[in-house]
């Protein structure tokens, strides 16, 4: 069965920061390599701070090590995007191996969060030395200076082990790129991926979004997808976001109000309920028949009094209106935007409206069966599902990357890459920053197979965890690493299995190219496929930031 796809994004307003200029620096022939320190968000018994590594040199940068003291009664808590220890008050930060080597005029981003308020740096140094650039080692920090415009990653978040008395009240990320992610509500059983597990990985920081899958669309209508999962399923102290058990007789438990709670805990984050998908879909031909009672439907669902305040909008994913999917439709061309016109005007201007659509970039394929552009007005954005475009769905192969960005030499069918499905997005008319570009956390495989390079036959899916053809990356990692990369993605071969997936590393190109096209950001599916450190959601992060 073929996954859909899911998707990332950001909410972007502007925030002054307070930088404690720390430049790092290290010996080069031409520039230094610099850092700056920037409070990003501080609540008085916590804070949040971005750290900003700069490579000034002609040079590229294979490494970079930080060292630092914080004064007494300040100390960090969590981190991301960086490998920190500590001794007493003294910590050393090194680049992730993920990261790459950082070229001459590149940034990089890191962030932690601390107990105590926020206090720059003490005695900083990069490679040796001074983070500000200088030769001698920096030994009290200079003055703070109004700061840049703060990263659109930058969000606010609390300690994994105590949340400020009175949730922060700062400003969202800022910026205009939206990171993007699904939570899928089946994960709370065999994958045992609970809310909180957002919240431990680091991933809530890093996110402006989380889309909650799947509602049903029976009959034409909005309805629940499993009542136990989202409101029933009773979590103890230890499972539980802010480590309080659920009660009896409480109103809202489940996933919906373990949503209530991480959102408290990160005030910057909006929750989408996402409704459809691949397995749902089928409601979505009946909704086109009358749209207006469909959206009665939803509205009533998504602002229930039980659970009104968790969710910000709502999200369609219809897999797919005028073609097919698991289903057939065929409603026509101008039902997917009849559908969205009649939500747009039963949830009002303030709510959140997004749509997950195809990334069938061929000539007459899904993307041409549907006026997305006309949809576009009425939607906050789109998020092309690019990614699923080949698999062992097709068991005798040939063997393909699932989520190329560009197309290449040998590719199975022309169209199918991401780029396609952008470029012929943007030509009908939808807005490049509505556009969100799709990132599987998770690759396809293949078994039987005996070629290395894309394009070999197999006899089968390759085994999976949890369904055959499929396996998340935070296995893949370890199981079968990446030993190639083909249009914009990497693969591997492992005994006779070969898999495709993306790494943190073709990430990073995935989101240059984001940036470079102008689109909104970045989404993907799903939070579980992550590593327990939240190292995909991260390179998002910084690819973007």
């Amino acid at each position: 069965m073929k996954r859909s796809l899911r998707r990332s994004l950001w909410a972007g307003a502007v925030v002054a920061l307070a930088v404690a200029a720390v430049p790092m620096a290290t010996a080069s022939a031409a520039g230094s390599v610099t850092a700056t320190f920037a409070k990003v968000q501080d609540w008085g018994t916590g804070h949040e701070t971005k750290v900003t590594v700069t490579n000034g040199t002609s040079a590229s940068v294979d490494t970079w090590r930080i060292e630092f003291d914080l004064p007494s009664g300040t100390t960090i808590s969590t981190f991301w995007d960086a490998d920190v220890t500590s001794s007493g008050n003294h910590y050393v930060a090194v680049k992730k191996s993920w990261a790459g080597p950082l070229a001459p005029g590149a940034s990089f981003s890191w962030g932690y969060n601390g107990t105590g308020p926020y206090a720059a740096p003490l005695n900083c140094t990069v490679n040796g030395g001074s983070c500000s650039g200088g030769g001698t080692p920096t030994t009290t920090p200079p003055s703070p200076t109004s700061s840049p415009t703060a990263s659109p990653t930058a969000s606010p978040t609390a300690s994994p082990t105590t949340s400020p008395t009175t949730p922060p009240t700062a400003p969202p990320p800022t910026g205009d790129k939206k990171v993007v992610g699904y939570f899928a509500e089946w994960g709370v059983y065999a994958r045992n991926y609970h809310v909180k597990n957002i919240h431990t990985s680091g991933s809530a920081a890093k996110l402006t979004h989380i889309l909650y899958a799947f509602g049903n669309t029976t009959g034409g209508r909005c309805a629940i997808g499993d009542s136990y999962a989202d409101y029933d399923k009773a979590y103890t102290a230890a499972d539980s976001v802010d480590g309080v058990a659920d009660t009896w007789d409480q109103p809202l438990r489940g996933s919906f109000n373990q949503l209530r709670k991480l959102k408290k805990m990160y005030p910057h984050l909006k929750v989408i309920w996402s409704f459809g998908g691949w397995t749902w879909s089928g409601g979505f031909t009946q909704a086109a028949q009358n749209p207006a009672a469909f959206a009665d439907s939803c509205y009533s669902l998504v602002e229930d009094p039980r659970w009104a305040d968790v969710f910000d909008g709502i999200d369609i994913d219809w897999e797919y209106p005028n073609a097919c999917g698991l289903q057939c439709d065929s409603s026509g061309p101008n039902a997917f935007k009849n559908v969205i016109s009649a939500l747009r005007t039963r949830f009002g201007s303030s709510a959140l409206v997004t749509a997950a659509i195809t990334a069938d970039g061929s000539t007459g394929g899904k993307i041409d069966a549907t006026d997305y552009a006309g949809a576009a007005p009425n939607l906050n954005w789109l998020m092309p599902m690019t990614y699923d475009y080949f698999g062992a769905f097709n068991p005798q192969g040939p063997t393909a990357p699932h989520s190329p960005l560009t197309s290449y030499a040998g590719i199975p069918q022309q169209g199918f890459n991401s780029d396609a499905a952008i470029q012929k997005l943007k030509s009908k008319g939808v807005p490049a920053n509505k556009l969100l570009l799709g990132i599987g956390f998770y690759g396809r495989g293949w078994t039987g197979v005996t070629q290395s390079a894309p394009g070999g036959t197999a006899t089968g899916p390759a085994p999976g965890t949890y369904e055959q053809g499929i396996e998340d990356y935070k296995v893949l990692k370890n199981t079968c690493p990446a030993t190639g990369t083909v249009g914009g993605t990497a693969y591997a071969k492992c005994g006779s299995n070969w898999w495709g997936y993306d790494t943190p590393s073709t990430i990073g190109g995935k989101m240059t190219y984001a940036k470079n096209q102008g689109l909104g950001g970045a989404f993907f599916w799903e939070l579980s496929g992550d590593t327990g450190n939240g190292e995909l959601i991260g390179a998002i992060k910084g690819g973007l930031g």
